[in-house]
């Protein structure tokens, strides 16, 4: 059973919204495991931007800081939408551990081709994630959430294109 709105959001925060109680419930959620997301891998893309090495060192670290502010740029409209929609969003370090699905890499060092690999796989799980919460808008009728996923999505199948690019042998045509 879902519970009302007032008994989930301070009437300090309860934001006017159109849309179903259940559809800001669902499209938050949603919206939520990308922010967590969105935070591990920049978290994880400035790891490696900072742990990076190699023959190729400058261009991978120049390549992994711009990637990194691209995802972190994308943390405050995420987090923008679900306040919009009337949903409250993530208020610390604990409820990304708990929401994200992009696993971290405290490893002491990971060559630099494995580095790219991982995070263009993990971009790509991200591009998936935001299809799927695309299509939980559309269902929702939630054309605001959809047109900044839209964008979002070719942001990242951007970023998962160069770090395939980088991450490949070279003299090689295979990935």
């Amino acid at each position: 059973m879902s519970k009302a709105k007032s008994d989930k959001v301070s009437p300090d925060l309860d934001t006017p919204t159109d849309l179903p109680q259940a559809a800001v419930d669902k499209v938050s959620a949603a919206l939520n495991t990308l922010l967590a997301d969105a935070f591990a891998l920049y978290l994880k893309t400035k790891n490696f931007h900072w742990h990076v090495s190699g023959r190729h060192f400058h261009d991978y670290h120049v390549m992994l800081d711009e990637q990194s502010d691209a995802i972190f740029a994308t943390t405050d409209q995420l987090a923008e939408r679900v306040r919009k929609l009337g949903g409250t969003t993530l208020r610390s370090i604990g409820q990304v551990s708990k929401l994200q699905t992009i696993k971290d890499n405290n490893n002491d060092y990971v060559p630099p081709r494995e580095m790219l690999r991982e995070l263009m796989e993990d971009n790509k799980h991200i591009a998936a994630a935001m299809r799927k919460a695309h299509q939980l808008a559309d269902e929702h009728e939630d054309s605001g959430t959809a047109g900044l996923l839209e964008t979002f999505i070719d942001e990242t199948e951007r970023r998962t294109w160069f770090l395939f690019e980088a991450s490949r042998q070279e003299g090689s045509n295979a990935a």
